[in-house]
């Protein structure tokens, strides 16, 4: 099994800008690097859910521009896969200028392969030299690499005449969250060195960062600060405006495209800020200790992964809501003393909740779901940490297994909204 450390350097990652325009700028960037100078054309292939969430979504570094196709030409002329979903951190006003230019001469395609989860495959061409590159299954996962039709990386190979067997797969870190108890899950929070103390605070830290933005700048809906404008004089008392605020704020910047770094959670910057915020909103208002509050946040993290585990890297359901708002509601619970019992009542509250909220892309109006996410999470652990909860099975929860209730969620999400994303992507194609 992995450690917490492997957990957290695999699971809890910075990224620059949404993730999805960023894994497809990743791609780009490592096809493109395989030329032996700039590429002259590049065709992109995503899956539906890469596709969805990032057409609408702002890029940092492009004054606004939006989508996979900026994303993908400024990474031929600015990308480093050497700095994985912070590939385009380099990008200049002249990078923009050219990429801009390299789509106007019809130089990039992006089409979809009409599949769900993580896919992009990006070929670069310079003449008669070709480059390609995949990412499957996680943002950051680059599977396979060609260099003029020659494999040149390959994660897992594949078995052909001259070898008997081919190598064991290791199963990813949110394979193994997949088949583990959540008390055995969670039990990694403890375990935390002083270095990874130090790795939980630099995403409290950079989080933060991007919320301050938030507050200070008129950027995407001005949630973050129209919620503490409305709360007045009582903010500063009022905990759960704090945390919606809080929350909202680092989203808003986020969607608009600022070119500031989020920690991420479970492959998405909006999982990041929502699995973390809350908890360090609630952990520094209670005047927990530093250890506390970063153990706690680790614990959020681990505690949506197990619902995303269930869930897929990319689903019609709201992840940046759903998951990580039932960590965040584990984690508020764990910062307060509460027991893992209690951390999972809270969640319930969560899952039974808000499970229907649907991911119709990656844009301004994220922010509205990351601050209902983490309100919702912050009443829930209030219920969970003065004794309530669900009494009796409803819904998708079954209070005799909390395993079952992050898996009746999973099945709603897999089997009873299979369909909603091609309808979403119809109505924004056919605008």
């Amino acid at each position: 099994m992995f450690t917490i450390t492997e957990f957290l350097h695999q699971e809890v990652k910075p990224a620059l800008g949404c993730t999805e325009p960023g894994a497809v700028a990743l791609a780009v960037a490592k096809a493109c690097e395989q030329l032996s100078g700039l590429a002259e054309r590049v065709a992109v292939v995503v899956s539906d859910n890469i596709f969805k969430n990032g057409i609408a979504v702002g890029v940092p570094g492009t004054n606004g521009a939006r989508g996979n196709e900026i994303a993908a030409a400024l990474a031929v002329f600015c990308g480093h896969s050497a700095y994985s979903l912070e590939v385009l951190k380099d990008a200049t006003p002249e990078d923009l200028f050219h990429a801009k230019e390299f789509i106007a001469a019809g130089r990039l395609k992006l089409t979809t392969n009409g599949k769900g989860g993580v896919y992009v495959e990006a070929a670069a061409y310079r003449g008669d030299e070709t480059g390609v590159a995949v990412i499957e299954q996680t943002h950051g996962n680059i599977t396979l690499v060609k260099k003029n039709g020659e494999v040149v990386f390959q994660a897992v190979p594949h078995c052909d005449s001259a070898v008997s067997a081919a190598p064991a797969k290791t199963l990813s870190v949110p394979d193994q969250v997949k088949e583990m108890d959540f008390e055995e899950l969670v039990a990694l929070a403890g375990r935390l060195s002083p270095e990874d103390i130090d790795y939980v605070w630099q995403g409290i830290d950079m989080n933060m960062r991007i919320s301050d933005y938030g507050f200070e700048n008129d950027v995407g809906l001005g949630l973050g600060r129209t919620v503490r404008a409305a709360a007045g004089a009582n903010y500063e008392n009022d905990l759960a405006a704090q945390v919606k605020a809080v929350s909202a704020a680092a989203s808003d910047a986020r969607m608009a495209g600022v070119a500031l770094p989020v920690m991420s959670s479970a492959g998405s910057g909006n999982h990041g800020i929502t699995a973390i915020l809350p908890v360090y909103v609630v952990g520094k208002a209670k005047n927990k200790t530093r250890e506390q509050i970063a153990r706690a946040v680790a614990y959020s993290h681990l505690a949506t992964s197990f619902v995303k585990s269930r869930m897929g890297r990319l689903s019609p359901v709201c992840g940046c809501a759903v998951a990580a708002g039932a960590g965040a509601a584990a984690g508020i619970v764990n910062v307060m003393g509460g027991t893992d019992g209690q951390a999972k009542k809270a969640m319930e509250l969560v899952l039974g909740n808000i499970t229907g909220m649907l991911c119709d892309g990656a844009k301004e109006s994220c922010a509205l779901k990351v601050g209902t996410g983490a309100t919702e999470a912050f009443y829930a652990a209030q219920i969970a940490l003065a004794g309530g909860g669900m009494a009796v099975s409803q819904g998708v929860v079954d209070v005799n297994s909390f395993t079952r209730t992050a898996e009746n969620a999973a099945r709603l999400n897999r089997e009873g909204m299979k369909d909603v994303d091609h309808t979403i992507i119809d109505i924004i194609t056919h605008r």
